[in-house]
């Protein structure tokens, strides 16, 4: 049973059945966040061995929930095919009717920037404590055909920014990351400033902590290729994204970046529908050596 007291017990919601594993989603209590939420698994069919699979965290972007991949991205055949478990969060907290939480489309509810905020009245607005700590520990707690000892993550959009961010933050913990579109870096851009100055405040030393380009001028020892898709008719690319920023950096500090720019695509799930297998791929090949 569901319960606010334990913080470890999920419900089921759905289960579909696709490429011979089934898409799930779930409902549990967050003490993290102090809500209800929602996450996604696609479970790929059980394998003749007994062991355990590895999982690809995907972060969702601006207004989506857990199950705008799972129904949207295709991802699943090549999950399938690979052996790995899809899991996919919410993208904030839910229903804590918090004042001007829905008042913008691209800050609060639907948009929790995968940070802690720090500022009194989004307190609950603790995204990155949700996926680093609470969403492992629940996973293991309850689905031990999961290994989450072999973790990787992805993302889009905002997700893209939260898939860089985590990565960059906890060395060791993934053993890849790839992203579409991401925003690489949110001090200079306006989403991330009028995220930030929100949940953080004015100091700029505290944003830094959540934006990929800074994160990764103090990064040393990066080995596992950092992918992202870029789509060059995407109509926040120059504004919003700035994926050149990153690719500057990674190239002064010698981090491995492979960034494709693709000509024609632009912000969609048709974008990340087109070049999902081969971020699956990426991923897959990680796993497998780590």
């Amino acid at each position: 049973m569901e319960g606010q007291d334990s913080g470890c017990s999920v419900v089921l919601i759905s289960s579909t059945k696709m490429f011979d594993g089934f898409n799930r989603r779930y409902r549990h209590f967050s003490p993290t966040l102090g809500c209800s939420m929602t996450f996604s698994v696609y479970f790929p069919p059980k394998s003749s061995t007994s062991s355990a699979v590895p999982v690809l965290y995907w972060l969702s972007g601006l207004t989506c929930t857990d199950e705008n991949f799972i129904i949207k991205s295709g991802g699943q055949r090549s999950a399938s095919r690979e052996g790995i478990a899809l899991v996919a969060p919410d993208t904030s907290p839910r229903g804590l009717n918090v004042e001007g939480e829905a008042d913008s489309w691209d800050f609060g509810v639907g948009a929790g920037f995968y940070l802690n905020a720090t500022q009194d009245k989004w307190k609950n607005w603790r995204m990155y404590d949700y996926i680093v700590k609470e969403l492992p520990k629940l996973l293991s707690v309850n689905f031990p055909e999961l290994d989450i000892s072999r973790s990787s993550i992805s993302g889009h959009s905002m997700g893209g920014h939260g898939a860089l961010t985590i990565f960059l933050k906890n060395p060791g913990t993934y053993k890849s990351v790839s992203a579409f579109s991401p925003i690489c870096n949110p001090v200079n851009c306006p989403w991330g400033q009028k995220a930030f100055s929100n949940y953080l405040g004015n100091c700029n030393s505290d944003w830094e902590e959540y934006d990929a380009t800074a994160l990764m001028e103090k990064s040393v020892g990066i080995s596992s290729t950092i992918l992202i898709d870029q789509g060059e008719e995407d109509n926040f690319l120059k504004d919003q994204l700035l994926p050149k920023n990153f690719e500057a950096v990674c190239r002064k500090v010698n981090a491995p970046l492979l960034l494709r720019l693709q000509p024609g695509y632009d912000h969609s799930y048709f974008f990340i529908q087109t070049f999902i297998d081969e971020h699956i791929a990426h991923h897959a090949k990680a796993l497998r050596e780590n």
